[in-house]
This record gives structure tokens, sequence and C-alpha cells, in this order.
């Protein structure tokens, strides 16, 4: 068994619809969901607001790096273009945290690093991930709950919940 951590995000384009598309590609092995956030871009800020997500999935047949291979897949198909660090996109999806059959998988490789390292300061995933799992615990870091409210008040606040946009329509 291996149950990923995705962290999902677009500001190009039908934002919503790039968001279904992860969806739509797990299928059944998708477990729980995060409502949809409107954010500020993080970063190069001179671009359009972003809609983030967090999606929680399950397939015995992917390792981490399989996972990092079908999120690159679906960036792929929503014809994401790499220009810029933090830029615009269509679709990102970042692996969080992957858990294997012998827990929480560590990775260090420049290409795969997990628990994804800007997890603890970013609310735009702490945030939807604790919607999709309220006891949610990012391994060497401690429960998201406590995360999240770790960090400042107007990072919190500045992630707008959509309730007009659901992942599984």
């Amino acid at each position: 068994m291996s149950t990923a951590v995705l962290s999902l995000g677009s500001n190009l384009g039908e934002r919503i619809t790039y968001l279904r598309l992860v969806v739509a590609d797990l299928g059944p092995a998708l477990v729980a969901s995060s409502p949809v956030y409107e954010t500020a871009p993080w970063g190069v800020t001179d671009q359009p607001d972003f809609l983030n997500a967090v999606v929680i999935a399950d397939d015995p047949a992917l390792d981490a790096w399989g996972w990092l291979r079908r999120g690159q897949r679906l960036e792929a198909e929503a014809e994401r273009v790499r220009e810029q660090r933090w830029g615009p996109r269509t679709l990102d999806v970042d692996v969080v945290a992957v858990r294997g059959d012998d827990g929480w998988v560590c990775s260090d490789d420049p290409e795969l690093v997990l628990p994804h390292p800007g997890t603890p300061s970013r609310a735009t995933v702490l945030g939807p991930w604790l919607d999709a799992d309220p006891s949610a615990v990012l391994d060497g870091h401690g429960p998201v709950a406590e995360l999240l409210a770790a960090l400042p008040e107007a990072e919190r606040a500045a992630m707008r919940r959509r309730d007009d946009l659901v992942l599984r329509p």
C-alpha cells in the first residue's frame, strides 16, 4: 500500500478544470480531498491568484517515484510550461508526503525531496491538508494543525475558501 498526499495548484486557464483532471485521473484511488481555496501567488507575486487543494490517494502499485511521475504526467497533460521558478502554471502537482508499508518515506534526492520541504511553512498546503485529514501529521515536523496554527495569521487569512468550486463535480 502506498498513500500519497498531493498538493494541487493552478493559476492559468480553466483553473478548476485542471484540478479536476487530477481527481478524475485518481479515480477510485482517491481517499479524501479538501475544499478548493483561492490564494495569492507565492514567490513570484506578479501573476494571477491560484486555486489550491490537497488530495490523498492510495495505490498499491505506486511508490514515491510513481507518485512523482504520475503528477508530472498530469502536469504535461495540462500543458504546463516551466519557464520561471514559482511562476504561473496551468497545473502544479506536488508530492507532499508518501506513506508506504514501512512508514513515511524520506528522500533527499534533488528530484524528489520528501516530505516536501516547503510544507511546514505553507498555509496553502497545510490548510487544505488539514481539511482533507484533520489528524494529519507531517513526518519529522508534527501535527499539521499545530504547524498551521504557528503560521502568521495574515498567511492563514489570505486563503479564501471557494465553496462554489468543487473538485468532484
